[in-house]
């Protein structure tokens, strides 16, 4: 009997392997600033880039760093019907939709969604394209004054918000 559960943790080990190794795997941080009438705002983010991280997200998170977030970055603009779901997300967020010249399109709040099962979670939708999503802290927005129309810059494409300082 031990034999064969030997076998079996070596036959299902590379399975459960990649699975684990992505979930610890940090993600890409980078510097972020939100430039608009209240002045340019920096935070921390990690960057969702690939599907997998897209999908992750901050799930199972229990405390955000206050100027910590989490950026979404897609190569295609996304349709303003597709959005985001708190399943599995332990902290209230608020979420900002950017659109491909970087402005912020739509934000809105999110409470974390307590069902076990992943459709009856709401998903959040901004309405607009996007090409961009940045997650929060929940109340982090309303505190420092950012809101549609802002301008929010990332390595690669921080000359986008010169013009607004």
């Amino acid at each position: 009997m031990k034999r064969l559960l030997h076998v079996a943790i070596l036959l299902l080990g590379p399975l459960a392997l990649p699975a684990t190794s992505l979930a610890e795997t940090p993600a890409e941080r980078w510097r972020l600033a939100v430039h608009g009438d209240s002045g340019p705002h920096d935070f921390r983010v990690e960057v969702a880039d690939e599907p997998a991280e897209r999908s992750r997200g901050l799930m199972g998170r229990e405390r955000l760093a206050e100027d910590a977030g989490m950026l979404f970055l897609y190569a295609a603009e996304q349709p303003g019907g597709s959005g985001f779901w708190m399943y599995n997300t332990l902290i209230p967020l608020d979420i900002a939709f950017i659109d491909g010249a970087g402005r912020i399109v739509s934000t809105h709040t999110m409470e974390p969604c307590g069902s076990s099962a992943p459709a009856d979670c709401a998903v959040t939708r901004p309405g607009v394209p996007y090409r961009a999503a940045l997650e929060v802290n929940a109340g982090t927005f309303a505190a420092l004054g950012i809101g549609v129309g802002d301008c929010v810059a990332w390595p690669g494409e921080e000359q986008r918000c010169q013009a607004l300082e």
